[in-house]
């Protein structure tokens, strides 16, 4: 009896919570993410970062802009820097804490080492709420260059930690 009475207490006090991690119409949503490597000699090293501030224009969508930015110093062959600057459109799917979804991107790369290119692609990825306004998230997407077609596209992946406002 005192296990189930725990259970239906419990429940109560994670319902509410479920119900207000949604997003609605007039929200902002600020991410952050990064990455890094290091060879074993701490010799060679390359850092990634991207921001993204979005807007719910409506309960399920939100549109943005993301800036990625990432550095590389490799031993022998000097340092070098890409970025990214993209635009965003998402159909967000409310279910609970759990909120994923899928949209596009599409936008420019550029930097050193790379061909600069208007890029575009589809991605899906899913919010999770620790509270009411933050939340980790996980994506992935593919851009590929506009002008040469899907077979030049590369995999995005992120991680990182998400703030509702």
């Amino acid at each position: 009896m005192l296990r189930k009475l725990f259970v239906v207490a419990a429940l109560g006090f994670l319902i509410p919570a479920v119900a207000q991690a949604q997003y609605k119409q007039g929200d902002w949503r600020l991410t952050l993410s990064g990455s890094g490597t290091s060879d074993k000699d701490f010799e060679s090293h390359s850092v990634a970062v991207q921001g993204d501030i979005s807007y719910f224009v409506a309960d399920p969508i939100r549109v943005g802009v993301r800036q990625g930015f990432g550095f590389a110093d490799v031993k022998d062959a000097g340092s070098s820097w890409n970025a990214s600057t993209r635009v965003a459109a998402d159909w967000v799917f409310d279910l609970g804490r759990w909120q994923p979804f899928v949209g596009a991107s599409a936008g420019y790369t550029y930097g050193d080492d790379i061909n600069d290119s208007w890029v575009g692609g589809p991605e899906l990825g899913v919010d999770w709420f620790v509270n009411n306004t933050t939340f980790v998230f996980a994506s992935v997407g593919y851009d590929f260059d506009l002008q040469e077609g899907l077979d030049s596209g590369a995999w995005q992946y992120a991680l990182g930690i998400g703030f509702r406002f």
